[in-house]
């Protein structure tokens, strides 16, 4: 199969390669850039544990082919802090108790991140529906709701 050459930004870097046409943006993501923060759960869009945001909006990197991000910009979990500063959401995230596993992590503050750039003061109903997309088999999703909710109080 031929490769095809792409061009996208991701986490403000861009990045040039030549891919298969079948490759994910998940698979491009860990073994071209070798950002591994970004997780395979189950590789069918079900879990949530490989979102990313690809032009504002939250994705399964899983379902994405990487063709398809080409001319894009993409933002992973090593691109949300700001150098050593953390964003918002992380901060909450360590502070409320939110991470067990850390598995679920990364994609759950991407998609609560993307959703508290269009709703920055949800209700927590509004919360459980956004992240509904994202499984977390260690925390009940009490203290990730009380996070994100943090977070957007400030």
């Amino acid at each position: 199969m031929s490769k095809v050459p792409i061009k996208l930004e991701v986490n403000g870097e861009t990045h040039e390669r030549e891919v298969e046409p079948r490759m994910t943006l998940l698979d491009f993501i860990r073994n071209e850039l070798n950002l591994t923060g970004t997780k395979e759960g189950c590789g069918e869009g079900d879990c949530g544990a490989c979102t990313v945001v690809v032009d504002g909006s939250a994705v399964n990197a899983c379902l994405m082919l990487a063709v398809e991000a080409d001319r894009k910009e993409v933002l992973t979990i090593e691109g949300v802090a700001d150098g050593d500063n953390l964003h918002p959401l992380q901060q909450a995230f360590i502070e409320n108790g939110a991470i067990q596993c850390g598995f679920c992590t990364p994609g759950m503050i991407l998609s609560a991140k993307t959703f508290l750039e269009n709703n920055p003061r949800p209700t927590e109903q509004e919360v459980r529906v956004a992240i509904a997309g994202n499984l977390c088999r260690c925390t009940g999703y009490d203290k990730i709701v009380k996070s994100i909710l943090a977070a957007a109080a400030g």
